[in-house]
């Protein structure tokens, strides 16, 4: 890999660092690259808002190589909504722009005194004022500073204002609404008084087999276009899941109160499809193309929504108005708010309207009827701003439902909002969410498609029925080891490709005689310091939990009457991962065993 440029925003100075080759080899790119970077960075003590907080955005080996979905990088540091490890996965050209630029990173630390934005070209840098540009939501941040540079090609990734303000849900973004939604990183970026980062290059991404690379990215990239589940997602967006996934009872509604929504067939992505979609967008060399281009009728082309938009805008509200959901998802990516945090405690403020908790009064005299997109537009653009009751919804649904003495009412874990992937509907997905390093991340193990039936024999990953419970807790571990393997080449997870041309793949590119075993190997140590980390900032076993929605079994719908028995899950998972069952902290031997042995002193001293 490349160098990483380290710059400190306070003294606008940078150097260049180089990663040793012990950690590319051990944890190979993406997040668990990074997390080996910032291990020591990450304490309890530090304040994530801080000028000494880090962020870092690092590309993977496979990043910007035209490989099947390899157009995507990571953004790191520490949340500010959870306190824990931060991560966030981002499509886009904006990656593989800074790797033909000759970095693979950006370490970035300390505060302007100055609203500033970043210019990197072939290996140079400079800071430029950013006040004309700040308080420009993400589309015009970008066009402006893309006008004001005027170098054809320039790729620009930015916050909105939400992150200028510090909303802990903030996003960064790039190209046509390319997120890094999840963890709040955007109110990190914002609270350095850094705009946006700008980045060209015409340098050449180097591979260590670039011949026997070209032919396996070729091979894969055909393979994967007549591939049915990415046939699939190109038609119907990944909201094309939402109907099976409602006949599954996997799908909430009414926040996370209703096991069914009858006119489902009004938000999905088949109903898309017929009536506003107008075209599709890819990422960098992707052959899906899952991103949506919609039409409203008023001539404008926008981005249409995804499957965790249009439930958190849609069912989970009990809205059935598809236009209305897209609109509310364009609010948040305007404003840059991760609509999966925003359309969540939005929800939690509906429930605790109708249960009285949370009043008029309140809400500054707006009232919170399901169904009505009018209040939802209304405390989005409150939520951005952080005035009345959007102050309240800024901190998420953990600090919500704490201000009004309700939190067990939000359906979040370690302070990270849910997806919309129920486990009363898909078991496994209660696993996936209680160990998630970062909170309830559905993208950490989408175990949601092995329960809907998609192994993987190469990988020992078998299929347990969908209310299967600790049966079912070792598979669940081998899945979140091969995703956190995507989270570090950086490839998508829409990628259906074999494990063997996967191994392939990162052989071609790094020079290494790895097999599925290795890079499963290479999985469960990025996960595990990821788990140190957050054991290191506090994070115990009584953190790995659900939120009470979960445990209180649906009377309607495909889920009716199940529930996740999670302490048996957890001790089976904990069984099969090595890690102590008291505290939830790897064991020593665990550690050990994955040359992980200075994390091991650290956590066992």
């Amino acid at each position: 890999m490349q160098p990483i440029l380290k710059l400190d925003l306070t003294t606008q100075t940078a150097e260049e660092f180089i990663i040793p080759k012990e950690w590319e080899h051990d944890f190979l790119g993406g997040a668990s690259l990074a997390a080996r970077i910032l291990y020591s960075s990450l304490t309890k003590e530090l304040d994530p808002l801080s000028p000494e907080s880090p962020l870092l955005f690092l590309v993977g080996p496979l990043t910007g190589t035209s490989g099947p979905t390899t157009g995507r990088f990571v953004v790191c540091g520490k949340s500010p909504a959870t306190q824990l490890w931060a991560e966030s996965n981002v499509g886009g050209f904006w990656g593989p722009e800074l790797r033909k630029a000759g970095y693979d990173g950006l370490w970035i630390t300390g505060k302007a005194q100055s609203q500033v934005y970043l210019w990197v070209e072939d290996g140079k840098f400079e800071f430029r004022g950013a006040e004309k540009v700040w308080g420009q939501d993400i589309y015009a941040a970008q066009e402006s500073i893309k006008a004001e540079i005027g170098v054809k090609g320039t790729r620009v990734m930015t916050i909105g204002q939400a992150g200028e303000r510090g909303v802990l849900f903030s996003s960064i973004a790039c190209d046509h609404g390319r997120m890094a939604g999840r963890t709040g990183l955007g109110a990190v970026m914002g609270a350095k008084n850094l705009k946006a980062v700008a980045v060209h290059g015409t340098g050449k991404i180097e591979l260590a087999d670039a011949e026997r690379y070209a032919v396996l990215r070729s091979v894969a990239n055909v393979t994967l276009k007549q591939d049915n589940e990415a046939k699939i997602i190109h038609e119907l967006g990944t909201a094309g899941v939402a109907n099976y996934a409602a006949y599954l009872g996997s799908m909430p509604a009414k926040y996370y109160h209703l096991g069914e929504f009858e006119t489902v067939d009004n938000v999905s992505g088949s109903k898309m499809a017929e009536t506003v979609l107008k075209g599709f967008s890819a990422c960098q060399g992707c052959v899906i193309a899952c991103g949506r281009v919609v039409d409203l009728g008023d001539g404008e082309k926008r981005k249409g929504p995804e499957y965790e938009t249009v439930v958190g805008f849609g069912p989970s509200l009990m809205i059935d108005d598809l236009n209305e959901v897209i609109r509310l998802g364009e609010m948040c990516d305007k404003y840059g708010m991760d609509t999966i945090s925003m359309a969540n405690t939005i929800g939690l403020a509906f429930r605790l309207y109708e249960m009285g908790k949370v009043t008029k009064q309140d809400t500054g005299g707006i009232e919170l009827n399901w169904g009505d997109p009018t209040a939802v537009r209304q405390l989005i653009d409150l939520t951005a701003r952080r005035e009345g009751i959007g102050e309240l919804l800024s901190r998420g649904s953990r600090q919500f439902g704490a201000a009004f003495n309700s939190e067990d009412e939000a359906v979040q874990v370690n302070g990270l909002e849910t997806a919309y992937h129920d486990p009363r509907g898909v078991s496994g997905m209660a696993i996936s969410y209680a160990t998630s390093p970062r909170g309830a991340c559905h993208n950490q193990s989408d175990y949601f498609f092995v329960d809907f039936g998609h192994t993987n024999e190469a990988l020992g990953i078998e299929y347990f029925d969908r209310h299967a419970q600790a049966e079912k807790s070792a598979n669940v571990a081998k899945h979140q080891d091969w995703r956190t393997v995507f989270n570090s080449m950086v490839m998508c997870i829409f990628a259906n490709v074999e494990p063997q041309m996967q191994v392939d793949l990162v052989n071609a590119a790094c020079g290494y005689n790895w097999t599925i075993a290795d890079m499963m190997k290479c999985g469960e140590r990025g996960w595990n310091i990821k788990r140190a980390i957050n054991n290191r900032m506090g994070l115990t076993r009584a953190n790995d939990k659900l939120p009470k929605a979960f445990l209180e079994p649906y009377n309607e719908g495909g889920a009716a009457g199940f529930v996740p028995d999670l302490p048996a899950m957890l001790d089976a998972y904990y069984e099969a991962r090595g890690w102590d069952k008291e505290s939830g902290k790897p064991s020593k031997e665990k550690l050990v065993e994955l040359g992980l042995g200075e994390t091991a002193k650290d956590l066992w001293a």
